[in-house]
């Protein structure tokens, strides 16, 4: 990881930057809450959690969610925020339009922190996450609270045919259709089609933000990683279009370095270096 995006560790303020992921599980550590604070932790950020799932997966695919009550959320949040101050927020699995509304009133409490949402709607086989309803809670409470929302192509497509807009598979025209939904930014991120390019929208520019390929096998986590190290460059004090294009980075070479041998399905990303770090420390066996 290039010295430029690990700095000192201090944010606007001088201090280490304090970031919340709102999320669910993964007891693998590829994904949810797991990959965020490993993401903050590698861009030196302290990062600090509310559970709203814990999700029974592995390497190989989920296999069991249970629904943290909304009411078990409320009592997270509430005695988080008493006590830290949060210089960012990210958000991701959510689950139920009962947990959209608490961290919908949570986010008056963050003193106008950023927050990036990533919108877990879409599984990668394509199936949904979100009810209808839960997925109308998400539109109306928590999309014009987003500094930067990062939907994938599929979720993008959710999203965008709610507006009546049709996108069809164009990136540009999809990141533009959601963006009318009133986040400040949109990040259509590209890691699902041949080409590897998020496509950032903020009502002004239309940047496209393009990444290196890697030798598919250990991308489990990535999109939780990106959207986490977005919301550490934001806590940061970047402007979002230079948070995304760092967050882009960050998360193609955690990509690259991933723990293809971790388990017997998709390995995780590796943002903090785990790999580099055995290579260089632990003797080779004979």
């Amino acid at each position: 990881m290039s010295s430029d995006r690990r700095p000192s560790g201090h944010g606007r303020s001088g201090r280490v930057p304090n970031v919340l992921t709102i999320a669910g599980t993964d007891p693998s550590g590829g994904a949810g809450i797991q990959a965020d604070i490993k993401a903050f932790s590698a861009l030196g950020a302290y990062g600090t959690s509310v559970i709203t799932a814990l999700v029974a997966q592995n390497t190989r695919g989920v296999h069991a969610v249970e629904q943290v009550t909304a009411e078990f959320v409320t009592t997270q949040i509430d005695v988080l925020l008493a006590d830290v101050r949060i210089d960012a927020v990210k958000i991701g699995m959510l689950g139920s339009a009962e947990t959209i509304a608490v961290v919908g009133r949570a986010l008056d409490l963050t003193a106008g922190a950023p927050v990036v949402l990533d919108p877990v709607m879409v599984a990668e086989s394509g199936a949904r996450l979100l009810d209808p309803e839960a997925e109308g809670a998400l539109r109306e409470l928590l999309l014009p609270r987003a500094t930067v929302l990062t939907p994938n192509l599929e979720e993008a497509h959710v999203l965008a045919e709610r507006t009546g807009a049709a996108a069809g598979d164009d990136a540009e025209a999809l990141a533009r259709a959601v963006h009318r939904l009133g986040p400040g930014s949109v990040v259509v991120t590209g890691g699902h089609r041949d080409e590897v390019a998020d496509v950032f929208f903020d009502g002004v520019r239309l940047e496209s933000i393009t990444g290196e390929r890697h030798p598919v096998g250990a991308a489990h986590g990535s999109g939780c990683t990106h959207s986490s190290a977005l919301a550490t460059f934001l806590a940061r004090g970047h402007d979002p279009l230079e948070a995304a294009r760092e967050a882009r980075s960050v998360a193609s070479d955690a990509v690259r370095d991933g723990l293809r041998a971790l388990g017997r399905g998709a390995g995780p990303v590796d943002a903090l270096g785990v790999l580099e770090w055995a290579r260089g420390r632990v003797p080779r066996l004979a």
